[in-house]
């Protein structure tokens, strides 16, 4: 994209005609009139760029800058300089996708690295060109267990998976005979006796997450076993960055993996964009929704790439489609590999093991001294769950103060008005945790 693009009055007027309408307003006649603007900027005329850009920048530093502690799937890690300074070349961020493929090299091999390290990240076989979000991942993995089960109509979501997945799933498959079904919990995790009550030859798949939505680590021992006796799919959700530290999908014997791609290389965004990662093994390969690339060579005998698989309505039979709304998220997910591919195993397991350690040493500050209770005695990796009085005023004044102290679970669960989930990442340094806590000890009395 450009940052000035000169138009005459002529230009304009051609534009308009070509179009089909009579001014420029016309083109914004569908926002409805008492929201549209009707005045001028407040800005001075006569002013010169220099100074609108000054005082622009003025404007925007009024913003409120926070020390973040906010998680539940979006969270304020570092980010390499390396990582925008790519995504702003030109060829990259005016490249939507690649529908011109064998054309769209650099687009291609970006995908198939983000390809690639995924699969290294999860421990699976194959992975796709991407996905919306984390959510979304999940509706589709749940689509190819019901494309692979054809007579299975039932699915059990673990009661830890974010709410919002969950919100996602339900919208997904409203229109279609298939029953959602919640797995009890026990202590905030998935329970494996409330799991084998439940599952039978009927179920399509079973969707776990760990860490969960409290931040606990879940045992996932037995569940694989179980679940395939019946027949069925186990689906497990993950936040990215912990995979640097703790077991993977594969090692759990997931058949799909999910999750979202946020912790690396992407800002919060105000919760978006995202890319969501989805990866199985090769039986389940012509099940993936999305584009597949692969490397080959052409005619000269060169490395090159091409869209191996593109089960997408756009390129084949809508009825054949494995789904219809699998957008590739091409510029997010190459922040995410341009990430992965800075730091490395290396990096990515001192990120991983800084999160969890700095996060275990707010934890215990906040249990011994301030007496805050965990919501369950649990495991965790880089977030946690505490019961603090008055939540909501708390994370009030705590953001009056500069601080996003976590975010509170009522907004999710009503009978958990005072849970608050606390993350923290490789980002924090210990003064800016010291300060968390002595701030939260005055916002309690």
């Amino acid at each position: 994209m450009f940052s000035y693009l000169p138009q005459t009055e002529t230009d304009i007027r051609e534009m308009l005609k070509v179009i089909g309408v009579n001014s420029i307003e016309d083109l914004f006649k569908d926002i409805p009139v008492e929201i549209l603007k009707k005045t001028p900027l407040d800005i001075p005329e006569g002013i010169s760029e220099y100074e609108v850009l000054k005082r622009l920048k003025g404007l925007s530093e009024k913003n409120r800058q926070g020390l973040s502690f906010m998680g539940c799937g979006s969270y304020d890690h570092l980010i390499p300089s390396v990582v925008n300074h790519v995504l702003q070349l030109p060829n990259f961020y005016t490249a939507y996708t690649p529908y011109q493929a064998e054309i769209s090299q650099g687009i291609l091999q970006s995908i198939f690295e983000f390809q690639t390290l995924v699969c290294e990240l999860t421990g699976m076989e194959v992975s796709n060109a991407s996905l919306y979000d984390g959510h979304t991942a999940a509706s589709e993995a749940i689509t190819m267990a019901l494309n692979t089960r054809k007579k299975a109509d039932r699915i059990l979501v673990s009661g830890t998976i974010h709410p919002n997945t969950r919100a996602v799933i339900e919208t997904f498959f409203s229109d279609n005979p298939v029953k959602i079904e919640e797995i009890e919990t026990k202590d905030c995790v998935t329970s494996l006796d409330a799991l084998r009550e439940t599952i039978d030859e009927s179920v399509a798949a079973v969707l776990v997450q760990t860490p969960n939505i409290y931040g606990w680590t879940e045992d996932l021992t037995g569940f694989a076993d179980l679940v395939h006796e019946n027949k069925a799919l186990l689906i497990i959700s993950s936040n990215p960055m912990s995979l640097g530290i703790l077991k993977s999908q594969a090692d759990w014997g997931a058949d799909i993996a999910i999750g979202g791609t946020q912790p690396f290389g992407l800002s919060t965004y105000f919760g978006g964009p995202s890319v969501g990662y989805i990866s199985t093994g090769t039986k389940l390969t012509r099940k993936m929704p999305g584009r597949i690339v692969g490397q080959t060579k052409d005619v000269d005998g060169k490395r090159a790439f091409v869209l191996t698989l593109q089960a997408r309505e756009q390129h084949i039979k809508r009825q054949r489609a494995t789904s219809n709304i699998c957008s590739n998220q091409a510029l997010a997910a190459m922040a995410s590999g341009v990430y992965l591919s800075t730091v490395g195993w290396n990096g990515l397991k001192t990120a991983a093991s800084q999160s969890f350690q700095k996060a275990h040493y707010l934890y215990k500050r906040l249990t011994e001294e301030l007496g805050l209770k965990p919501l369950a005695d649990q495991d965790f990796f880089n977030e946690f769950t505490l019961i603090i009085p008055e939540a909501d005023r708390v994370l009030t004044d705590m953001e009056s103060q500069g601080v996003f102290a976590g975010v509170g679970l009522g907004q999710f669960f009503p009978d958990q008005k005072n849970a608050v989930t606390i993350a923290v990442t490789e980002k924090r340094s210990r003064e800016e945790i010291d300060a968390y806590v002595d701030l939260m000890k005055g916002v309690l009395k």
